[in-house]
């Protein structure tokens, strides 16, 4: 059987389905075969973020209503033919997907592949709840901003109420050089302050805001970053990426001074 994460936040906008677009690409480029789904009903973005929303013909609301086969509605990655994404439904409401519906369909990709990642919908109303209920791992994304720890803070009490047994932190959206003069919490101390396992710390990017992934935008940067986030999520390393690296040489330093 696959391994079922679910990657969730408390706050929205906090980049949690850029980091889904991003973390199945890594995964994916490692070897194993990924499937993400889009759990949030009727606000789909996962398919923009992985810029193959053209290409849809068929989504999870089709496949609940018996109007096409669940492997119908996959969309398989352009460049990479290990991963795969089952679209959000557009056009019908929440109560059409019921929480034992996404379940099964879940269930069933655990099967056939070796990562099913969900990407949960923001907040802890009805669509949380479905998208939380098949997983057997969670991935907490936050931001240094106090408000989106706070929000995290929530969510990850409630997810004790679930049978999760492995939960862990992702700081997205690490500014380095105000960690390094102080101005910002870093990834390390948010783990801390939560008291939970640090899985991946993201850069900030503003290119990920326009292109959504690092296959994209080729940023050599974000890629090192979900690349060591994929190693961890897969057991074989505990490294996180340094997000204040590149602000702690002496030139950096003198010329931040002198400034």
């Amino acid at each position: 059987m696959g391994r079922k994460i679910v990657v969730t936040s408390g706050k929205g906008g906090v980049g949690k389905t850029t980091v889904v677009a991003n973390l199945g690409i890594a995964l994916a480029l490692m070897g194993v075969s990924v499937v993400m789904v889009d759990g949030d009903i009727g606000l789909n973005n996962l398919d923009v973020a992985l810029s193959c929303e053209s290409r849809i013909i068929y989504d999870i609301g089709d496949v609940v209503l018996h109007k096409c086969r669940l492997k119908q509605a996959l969309v398989r990655d352009s460049n990479l033919e290990n991963l795969f994404l089952l679209p959000s439904a557009k056009f019908v409401s929440q109560d059409s997907i019921s929480v034992q519906a996404f379940s099964s369909i879940v269930n069933e990709f655990a099967r056939e592949f070796e990562y099913v990642l969900i990407d949960c919908p923001a907040g802890i109303e009805q669509g949380f709840h479905r998208a939380v209920m098949p997983a057997q791992e969670a991935l907490v994304v936050t931001t240094p901003h106090i408000s989106a720890v706070r929000d995290a803070d929530k969510v990850l009490g409630l997810l004790t109420t679930y049978s999760i047994s492995n939960v862990g932190i992702i700081v997205n959206r690490v500014r380095g050089d105000l960690v390094v003069k102080d101005s910002a919490m870093g990834a390390d101390e948010i783990a801390k302050l939560l008291r939970c396992p640090l899985k991946g710390a993201i850069p900030e990017d503003d290119k990920l805001g326009f292109a959504g992934t690092f296959a994209e935008t080729g940023s050599e940067i974000c890629y090192t970053a979900y690349k060591m986030l994929a190693e961890c999520i897969m057991g074989k390393s505990d490294r996180v990426y340094d997000c204040t690296k590149p602000y702690q040489s002496i030139f950096y330093r003198f010329r931040h001074k002198r400034s």
